[in-house]
């Protein structure tokens, strides 16, 4: 039987992008999509649905701040929304924002293994569970995903509703302040282990990651306290993340250091979304070294280096999700104390109306921030 409060909450405030849609032709699955123009957000004050069964609804405590959010409010030349990466704005607007951890308020049916008053953090994206992706087990690449944030509503809300199948409880965890910021760290963690997986990172490896963003961050965080990397640079036009970055790197460059083009390396993390970054270190990458492909821009790939990689067996791989088992690594090794996930975090923002104003002016909140999260309970 479906668990309720005896003191139900009747609305929820949360930040929603509006935007004016153009009619335009559909894009192929993986290509960006020119559909919105005239991005806009708004505070509102939104009525509460019953709840589905399957889902569960939270209070809102923690909610991170991504670069594709920020992508959002940037226009390209002809004045579409910058993003990439999927994205589905309805007539009533797309509530953003897609890592967090909240408290449990009531449970659904079905979904009775988690209680009131859990606390959880979420995954970002849903899964159909039926598609050829999804029976071999490959569900970041699901056929019919829905991202959190970008195609289903989001969490920068004070209240929200989501398919416990994309819950992680984390009550053991985020048994204080320290622990439930950590927690609402995990989706870009996740994200950055994944690509350190992929890539096939092991003991010795010379590693070059480029963005010092959150994620760019937790691969060097990876790279060294849990995959063994014997060197690890980074490179970064931000000279606030740069410096936040060096803890965790043997060289930390900015973009045009001439360094870049010298050094040998193993693995590649490109997590800036700036394909031209590859130019620099690609005949740098040493024989079987792999290249990850993470941050999104819809830029093109130009690679000139081809006989480079062809004699030397180089792989280029493209690297979506965190799906399969990414989150209990990284809680397993918060808990175990091997992976200071809140390290990251630079700022918190204390509510709706200031994240709105920081997400319009969002270049302070960029140079002089790596991970920020905004605090949505009162």
């Amino acid at each position: 039987m479906a668990q309720q409060l005896t003191d139900k909450p009747q609305c929820k405030e949360c930040l929603v992008l509006h935007a004016d849609e153009v009619p335009a032709c559909s894009p192929k699955r993986g290509e960006r999509s020119l559909r919105y123009k005239n991005a806009r957000l708004s505070v509102e004050k939104r009525a509460l649905a019953p709840l589905p069964a399957g889902h569960l609804r939270l209070e809102m405590i923690y909610a991170g701040i991504c670069g594709t959010d920020l992508h959002l409010l940037q226009r390209d030349a002809a004045g579409f929304v910058a993003t990439s990466a999927p994205l589905h704005i309805p007539a009533e607007g797309r509530v953003l924002g897609h890592e967090g951890v909240g408290r449990v308020l009531s449970v659904g049916a079905g979904a009775e293994q988690f209680k009131q008053g859990d606390i959880v953090a979420l995954e970002s994206i849903i899964t159909c569970q039926s598609c050829e992706p999804c029976r071999r087990g490959q569900f970041n690449q699901c056929l019919h995903a829905r991202l959190i944030g970008l195609e289903s509503d989001g969490l920068f809300s004070t209240i929200v509703d989501v398919p416990a199948s994309v819950a992680h409880n984390v009550t053991a965890m985020a048994y204080d302040d320290r622990g439930l910021r950590a927690s609402a760290c995990l989706e870009p963690a996740g994200v950055a282990w994944l690509a350190c997986e992929s890539s096939f990172l092991s003991g010795g490896d010379r590693v070059m990651i480029f963005g010092g963003g959150p994620i760019g961050l937790y691969c060097a965080m990876l790279a060294r306290l849990v995959f063994g990397a014997s060197w690890i640079a980074l490179v970064e036009p931000i000279a606030f993340r740069r410096e936040h970055a060096a803890l965790w790197c043997d060289d930390v460059y900015d973009i045009s250091d001439e360094r870049i083009a010298s050094a040998r390396v193993d693995v590649v993390i490109e997590a800036s979304g700036f394909f031209d970054n590859l130019q620099r270190i690609i005949t740098g990458v040493r024989p079987n070294g792999r290249i990850a492909l993470l941050g999104r821009s819809g830029k093109p790939l130009v690679v000139d280096a081809v006989d480079h990689i062809i004699t030397n067996g180089i792989t280029i791989r493209g690297v979506r999700g965190h799906l399969g088992g990414a989150f209990g690594r990284m809680i397993a090794l918060y808990k175990a104390g091997r992976l200071p996930l809140g390290d990251t975090i630079t700022s918190v923002v204390a509510s709706l109306d200031l994240l709105q104003e920081h997400l319009i002016q969002h270049e302070q909140l960029i140079s002089q921030n790596c991970k920020v999260l905004v605090k949505l309970t009162k």
